[in-house]
């Protein structure tokens, strides 16, 4: 957990790059960013999830049929890029998407794939973030124990050094894993489960009546 002895993030100093670049392959439905969700799209819905939680500025990050992703949705409160080089992986997305932001935020990394995102889990890791460090959300596994997930919010003074080593399907994680101690995990498990949504038996995560289950959870390649 944090060290509360350090002030807290600064509100609106947080830009959220939202990574939607992928061709959803292993779901067989398109791009995971125009599945329909609370009467929206996937992309739409966390975009101003993201921002109703308190971060300054939404970039969201498309790939695969970017022209169909724009068309058949309203992201116009957010910025929207391009990454030609999606089919390379998520580590060119994440590089892109840091970049974009303003030079002196914070950058609170979130994935398309996880309709559980709640503006309640994004507001507690900004209060908890504290300077220099990466605070990432928390959820527990079937044994009790907490695995680090996304958001991801990493301190602006290491956002050079992450995005150096974003390679592959890598975004964050080789940073991380060079650097376990400074991450604070911060536990969001009463909040949502922080599934991710790959494959077609995992559609039910589109219903927000499903309460969330973290014996289904498996952790996310990016972290």
């Amino acid at each position: 957990m944090a060290d509360s002895s350090e002030p807290p993030t600064t509100p609106g100093s947080t830009t959220a790059v939202l990574l939607a670049a992928g061709a959803g392959t292993r779901l067989g439905l398109g791009p995971k960013a125009t599945l329909p969700f609370r009467g929206r799209t996937l992309v739409e819905v966390l975009a101003d999830v993201l921002l109703a939680g308190g971060c300054r500025e939404v970039v969201a990050v498309l790939g695969a049929d970017a022209a169909t992703v724009r068309a058949a949705t309203n992201l116009s409160r957010h910025r929207v890029i391009d990454n030609p080089g999606w089919p390379t992986g998520m580590g060119s997305s994440f590089q892109l998407g840091v970049a974009a932001a303003a030079p002196e935020d914070h950058v609170l990394i979130a994935l398309v794939d996880q309709p559980g995102l709640t503006a309640e889990t994004v507001a507690r890791l900004l209060a908890a973030h504290r300077p220099g460090r990466v605070t990432a959300a928390a959820y527990r596994d079937p044994e009790g124990n907490l695995r680090r997930g996304h958001p991801l919010l990493i301190d602006a003074g290491l956002r050079a050094e992450a995005t150096e080593t974003a390679t592959g399907d890598a975004g964050a994680r080789v940073f991380l894993q060079s650097h376990p101690g400074l991450v604070d995990l911060v536990d969001c498990n009463d909040l949502t489960g922080g599934e991710d949504l790959d494959t077609p038996d995992q559609l039910h995560l589109l219903d927000p009546a499903q309460p969330h289950d973290t014996a289904q959870r498996k952790e996310n390649p990016e972290s």
